[in-house]
């Protein structure tokens, strides 16, 4: 299966190392391989005993025109390392980097890196890119993600009850042995119910307080563990939106799954939530590949009015969007920003419209026309 970021990765190799990050089985290491399959190379695995061997001694072929470097990030000293394995490389070899959490959550000592790489991340399938891999309707897809979820393993599986196994098997995975890496052992318990409430709170602004009694831990040790889920790619925050105009906003975050299908919930919420992720793979493919300042955020008051999304460029506002089923009568808080924040264009994404229109302020936007035309 060809991504997204195939071509792009592929053009970026032939300029600096690339860092490629994402979720773990988001096809990362498919994409890597198919790269090897057409321009040839070596791919090592830190995680493998025998691929360790060869990484840390740099036995790799020096003439190999590709080389991946998979999990690096564990090794200790990984960034001086590296810096001196870029530098010290013939001119023709391309170096990929790949790595399932986030290589700069690993914060230890060693030379800059700085301008000898490009960063991108590898998201979950999307409306259009399930569309341009297997010619379905934008409709279709919409439906089918919803119900699979956008890793690729549960999005091809022959039926749902393949998909769920996975996804039970992956969430389970991530949690007993990702975590370790970032925790001590006696909280992998207390991570795991968090991680497992956090599923059924998608959407709504997130009280740690709250949490932290109802688990008996600190809000800051709750802090931490969120740092731990987002550095490992199982949940994303966005932030609130806030300027020198709108001093009431409130600071809470939201929290939302790469994987749609881990949300429980009604379709209300998996919705929204497959709508954060289609909004968070386009302001990072815009920052990653096109190199803007883009942003993804929601607005919410104390007086209560929100909307769902917000997107930005250079700290400026674009775009406000709500999520609806079936509701295709302007949201009421949606109105209100769309004027006091103009020329900010105003969406209203409905699941189930028949078709779109515009009124007043408002766009209202069948919902899966409107993710098959984002970017990735």
């Amino acid at each position: 299966m060809k991504r997204y970021l195939d071509d792009r990765v592929q053009a970026d190799l032939a300029q600096k190392m690339v860092f490629l990050t994402g979720p773990r089985q988001v096809g990362k290491t498919t994409l890597s391989r198919q790269l090897l399959e057409r321009q040839g190379g070596q791919y090592l695995n830190y995680d493998v005993l025998a691929d360790r061997a060869l990484v840390r001694k740099q036995l790799w072929n020096p003439q190999a025109p590709l080389l991946v470097l998979d999990e690096i990030h564990k090794m200790a000293g990984w960034k001086a390392w590296l810096k001196g394995v870029y530098d010290g490389k013939a001119a023709s070899q391309q170096l990929l980097v790949t790595g399932s959490a986030r290589l700069d959550t690993f914060r230890q000592s060693g030379e800059s890196l700085a301008g000898r790489f490009f960063g991108v991340r590898l998201h979950p399938l999307s409306v259009r890119e399930w569309c341009a891999q297997t010619g379905a309707a934008p409709d279709a897809a919409l439906t089918h993600l919803l119900e699979r979820g956008g890793f690729p393993e549960p999005c091809l599986a022959p039926d749902k009850e393949q998909a769920e196994r996975w996804r039970r098997q992956y969430f389970d995975g991530l949690v007993r042995n990702d975590v370790l890496e970032f925790s001590r052992i006696q909280e992998l318990n207390a991570i795991r119910l968090f991680a497992q409430l956090l599923r059924s709170r998608v959407g709504s602004p997130l009280s740690l307080a709250s949490i932290a009694r109802d688990l008996g831990v600190s809000p800051v040790t709750l802090k931490k563990y969120l740092d731990i889920l987002e550095a490992l790619y199982i949940v994303f925050v966005v932030r609130p939106w806030h300027d020198n105009i709108a001093r009431a906003t409130l600071q809470t975050p939201k929290v939302y799954f790469y994987d749609t299908g881990l949300v429980e919930g009604d379709d209300g919420l998996r919705f929204e939530n497959l709508v954060a992720t289609a909004l968070l793979k386009q302001v990072q493919w815009q920052h990653d590949v096109q190199g803007k300042e883009a942003g993804l955020h929601y607005i919410r008051t104390k007086d209560g009015a929100e909307v769902d999304f917000a997107l930005s460029d250079k700290n400026q506002l674009t775009h406000l969007v709500e999520c609806k089923l079936s509701d295709d009568k302007p949201h009421r808080a949606l109105q209100r920003f769309a004027l006091e924040k103009a020329p900010v264009q105003a969406v209203q994404l409905v699941r189930h419209a028949r078709h779109s229109y515009t009124l007043g302020a408002v766009q209202i936007k069948v919902a899966h026309e409107f993710l098959n035309d984002l970017l990735a």
